[in-house]
């Protein structure tokens, strides 16, 4: 067995709050499972409910994708459950982006339990830019990379380091 490595903490909700939110929502009751909580695959529901929204924020819409035809699809996902969410339980979620390139971006989706004031998981995330005619990654639109350009240099000013996997290359 190998010594495990000493992760960077996750950071506490004030220091997630320095984000925006993205999504605000109240768990309904057809998402609890047999053990009593939210079951596993909701958590990727709560992703795809807010996680565009980042992208929506600065102008980069479905309008946009549209005209553009070009559009992101997921390559890698590393889930972290920290805390458990209920039903009616009120969720917030936020979503930081940690690495780019000219093809790919690669974010936190953290995931407030607001019910209970914890921090409930942390989904990290590797995106591709696609383009939708060809349906091949492909280089992202200047304006788009220039718009998470300014997100990643904004995001690299927060108060506390992104709590990666250390398996996601980006």
């Amino acid at each position: 067995m190998t010594k495990r490595q000493t992760r960077t903490p996750f950071p506490d909700l004030d220091q997630v709050r320095e984000l925006p939110v993205q999504l605000d929502y109240v768990i309904p009751p057809e998402w609890e499972d047999r053990n009593g909580h939210v079951n596993v695959q909701f958590y990727l529901t709560l992703f795809e409910l807010g996680g565009w929204k980042i992208l929506e924020d600065n102008g980069f819409d479905e309008a946009w994708m549209q005209r553009s035809q070009y559009s992101f699809f997921d390559l890698e996902h590393h889930l972290r459950y920290l805390a458990e969410i209920g039903v009616g339980d009120r969720v917030t979620a936020y979503n930081r982006v940690v690495g780019k390139s000219d093809k790919r971006f690669h974010g936190l989706y953290l995931i407030v339990n607001e019910s209970r004031g914890r921090l409930a998981c942390v989904l990290e995330y590797m995106s591709a830019g696609v383009d939708m005619r060809q349906r091949r990654t492909a280089p992202m639109p200047l304006e788009l990379l220039g718009g998470l350009d300014r997100l990643y240099a904004d995001h690299q000013k927060l108060s506390w380091p992104p709590p990666l996997c250390g398996i996601m290359a980006p």
